[in-house]
């Protein structure tokens, strides 16, 4: 299986450190054993989606669990709320269920003969994955729903237009620059990295009003002030970082 996602984790001090996973290397986690047994991609491709060939033994193939607030999803780990940012390099096909997966990425690195897509559409197979939620908050709804409702292929360079993917590197390097655009984001404060983060997400998917969202902000980002932010300011007025020069932070 050629599902690879890069995550960022600090210990309980915070140090640096990044993860780098292949989702079917894991064992004896739910979420992730159910996605690499419904993997159709392999090879140097991303994940083309659920396995249709199963699908079509009938109903009796599909234990699917309906509460969102229990188990994992079709595809794995689709339902999941991380608190740490996650990271996809993309090669090949990203398509269906496995497009649904590298939307639950914060980036997508994606090679330049990449193809992303809902596939799914001419197999009548809906999207139950996240697709649907986060498609349209990530692009916008008009550009979702060319992608939705026509099913057709979008290559690298379109996706960067459309903001689904946020690099596109030369085919074979998706990985490597995953992993040092990972070790970059790691070096941040890490407690101002995800309270910053987990707002922005909580303003697109869970704030009731502007103002809620503003609130969030403030009463997660007050904290961060006395935790980190007084050392970085120290810092800087020190010099570091002085005309944009950040090569010593």
């Amino acid at each position: 299986m050629a599902l690879t996602l890069c995550r960022l984790s600090c210990n309980k001090g915070f140090r640096r450190s990044v993860l780098h996973e292949s989702l079917s290397s894991i064992k004896g986690q739910a979420f992730y054993s159910t996605a690499s047994r419904t993997n159709a991609g392999s090879g140097g491709n991303f994940c083309a989606g659920y396995d249709l060939k199963e699908m079509a033994h009938g109903p009796g193939a599909l234990k699917l669990e309906r509460d969102v607030c229990r188990g994992p999803g079709p595809m794995g780990p689709s339902r999941l709320k991380l608190s740490k940012p996650l990271i996809a390099a993309v090669s090949g096909y990203a398509v269906a269920g496995g497009l649904e997966l590298a939307l639950l990425a914060d980036l997508r690195v994606v090679e330049e003969s990449s193809i992303m897509g809902v596939f799914c559409r001419r197999f009548g197979v809906p999207l139950i994955d996240g697709g649907t939620v986060r498609l349209p908050q990530l692009i916008g709804l008009s550009r979702a729903l060319d992608l939705i409702l026509t099913g057709r292929p979008v290559r690298a360079q379109e996706a960067l237009t459309f903001g689904l993917a946020n690099r596109v590197v030369p085919d074979g390097q998706a990985l490597q620059v995953a992993l040092e655009l990972a070790e970059q984001i790691s070096a941040f404060p890490q407690l101002c990295l995800r309270a910053d983060r987990n707002s922005a997400c909580h303003a697109v998917f869970d704030a009731a009003s502007f103002t809620q969202a503003l609130q969030y902000e403030m009463d997660h980002g007050f904290p961060v002030i006395q935790a980190e932010a007084i050392a970085g300011a120290t810092k800087f007025s020190s010099g570091t970082g002085r005309g944009g020069t950040f090569s010593k932070l």
